[in-house]
């Protein structure tokens, strides 16, 4: 996991690394254009790519031209996005992990007994990548996936997965996060955010109450391997409602505490 975090935030540290002659350096380079894009960056300009990944502006034009050449990204003469054929490289990885196909009879079963959307997702810098979900009803204005990507630290999965690794590894993501507020409920400080993480290293789950979106609410617990390692997470989300969040500490973690046994008896 350290090795990702000076990837994705110290360039300087990259170019050291790869002098190798086992690493193709231009490849790393255009890896490093194509992170740059996301659900809030889906037009970039090659001065933006240059400022997001320190490359200089003629290396950066270089990769996007190249995307572009191999239909990877559109152009229109100043901005670039990303084409459906991007998807290819993601949802490609996602389908040769074995763990979405394991987990997914679980959630589907879990869906139909709480009534309740259930995900599974992974740490991966600063974000979640969702891995397998079975949707009940949709409860977000956005769509969520195979695929999908979400802040770590105000989600419930990405709470217990930073809870499960090193205090000053799970710190070092919360500092390098976008902290902006997506509701008026955000925690907004790194300390606040360690603090909930804490928490949630102790209790053994998190629950997320309007963080990310109003109206929405959620619990997660960690999904571990036979060896106690915390591979994944695994939560469900619902509609929030008048009473108190903790009320899912009853009524839906026990729930999630089953299939989470259960997961761990084949992993």
């Amino acid at each position: 996991m350290r090795i990702l975090i000076f990837i994705r935030y110290a360039n300087i540290v990259i170019r050291v690394a790869n002098k190798s002659p086992d690493i193709i350096s231009s490849l790393a380079k255009g890896l490093h254009v194509l992170e740059c894009f996301g659900a809030e960056t889906p037009k970039l300009s090659i001065t933006d790519v240059s400022k997001q990944t320190g490359l200089d502006r003629a290396t950066a034009r270089r990769c996007l031209l190249t995307l572009h050449s191999e239909g990877y990204a559109d152009y229109d003469g100043k901005f670039f996005t990303l084409t459906p054929r991007a998807l290819r490289l993601g949802l490609s990885a996602i389908a040769s992990l074995p763990l979405p196909q394991l987990v997914q009879p679980w959630l589907d079963q879990l869906t139909e007994q709480i009534g309740e959307s259930c995900s599974v997702s992974i740490l991966d810098g600063t974000e979640i990548v969702y891995l397998a979900r079975a949707a009940q009803k949709r409860v977000m204005s956005i769509g969520l996936m195979p695929g999908s990507r979400l802040p770590a630290h105000c989600t419930s999965m990405g709470r217990v997965l930073l809870a499960a690794l090193p205090r000053q590894e799970a710190e070092a993501i919360v500092e390098a996060s976008d902290l902006t507020p997506r509701t008026v409920h955000s925690i907004t400080y790194p300390v606040d955010v360690m603090a909930c993480v804490d928490l949630s290293r102790q209790q053994h789950y998190a629950i997320i109450d309007q963080e990310v979106e109003i109206g929405l609410r959620s619990i997660a617990v960690p999904i571990f391997d036979q060896r106690s390692n915390v591979v994944a997470a695994l939560n469900t989300g619902m509609a929030a409602i008048p009473e108190p969040a903790e009320g899912l500490i009853e009524t839906i973690l026990p729930k999630l505490l089953m299939v989470q046994a259960g997961l761990r008896r084949i992993l």
